[in-house]
């Protein structure tokens, strides 16, 4: 696997998907097997050990490609950023009906009836994906959950019009590695899930994320600007404020970005190395994934 971003690339020693064939060497190639997420959300680890880090989530309805499976753990790449990893099978299931609809709240329940008093499941995050089966009016029910509060809803193909207000929204929820789930997310995890919402794929990792865009370096800062250090990345809310989930407030929180940039660099994590421009508005849509 020379060369390959083993983050990426579904492939380990002696075993690679099928579709590397020709690109990578091992000793077999087979075809991932497709499932999808069935627990509120679900950590993709570095080794099958409930111990190891958390490389990324899963969010609830979201695909997860299997290359093997053993000892009650899957290896396989999360389709809608592309990441590698394991999960446990606890977690997973067959494919089962294709999304139909997103959760757009910053975080929802599904209840055991379409009624707010009966029990509920969750919580399941901002941007998890459901198939709905049956419409009481003020509740959808979503396949292997239960009924979702319709208001807390959007169409897959109805999307946020800006990240940035979407990042916003997450003011206050926990920093966590490997998190990009509204109970808990990383800087780089702010960023995807804020830009999934508005359609717009987007890697997992700040090095990976600092590829998007156009070089904005030596531009004044403005809204909607990516900004990075070494293995960091926040978000400009305009030309002074930084909005970003880091390790100091243990939290998403805004600052000014000069008070974030001298905290920084006093803590040894060095001066800014790239900023990044997206346009706020997007057309796209959703990826059903």
């Amino acid at each position: 696997m020379s060369g390959a971003d083993s983050r990426l690339s579904l492939a380990r020693p002696g075993l690679a998907a099928a579709g590397l064939e020709g690109l990578i060497a091992a000793d077999r190639f087979v075809d991932p097997e497709p499932m999808r997420t069935l627990a509120p959300l679900a950590a993709v680890r570095r080794a099958p050990d409930i111990c190891a880090e958390q490389l990324d989530q899963l969010l609830f309805g979201e695909a997860f490609d299997a290359l093997e499976i053993a000892g009650g753990w899957a290896f396989g790449q999360a389709r809608r950023d592309g990441y590698v990893g394991l999960v446990e099978m606890a977690a997973l299931g067959s494919p089962g009906p294709p999304p139909t609809h997103w959760v757009s709240a910053l975080a929802t329940f599904a209840h055991a009836e379409p009624a707010i008093r009966s029990p509920a499941n969750g919580p399941i995050s901002h941007g998890a994906v459901l198939a709905t089966e049956e419409d009481s009016g003020a509740f959808l029910r979503a396949a292997g959950l239960g009924w979702v509060p319709k208001v807390h809803l959007r169409a897959i193909g109805e999307v946020e019009s800006d990240f940035v207000a979407v990042a916003e929204r997450h003011l206050g929820v926990p920093y966590l590695w490997g998190g990009r789930s509204s109970a808990g997310l990383d800087c780089s995890g702010l960023i995807l899930q804020s830009l999934f919402a508005c359609g717009r794929g987007c890697p997992r990792d700040s090095d990976q994320q600092a590829l998007l865009g156009e070089d904005a370096a030596g531009e004044p800062r403005r809204r909607g600007d990516l900004v990075f250090w070494r293995g960091h990345v926040g978000v400009m809310v305009d030309g002074e404020r930084l909005l970003h989930a880091n390790a100091h407030a243990m939290a998403v929180a805004v600052e000014p970005l000069a008070a974030a940039r001298a905290r920084i660099a006093a803590a040894g994590g060095g001066e800014l190395t790239a900023a990044r421009r997206l346009p706020l508005v997007s057309t796209a849509e959703i990826r059903a994934s």
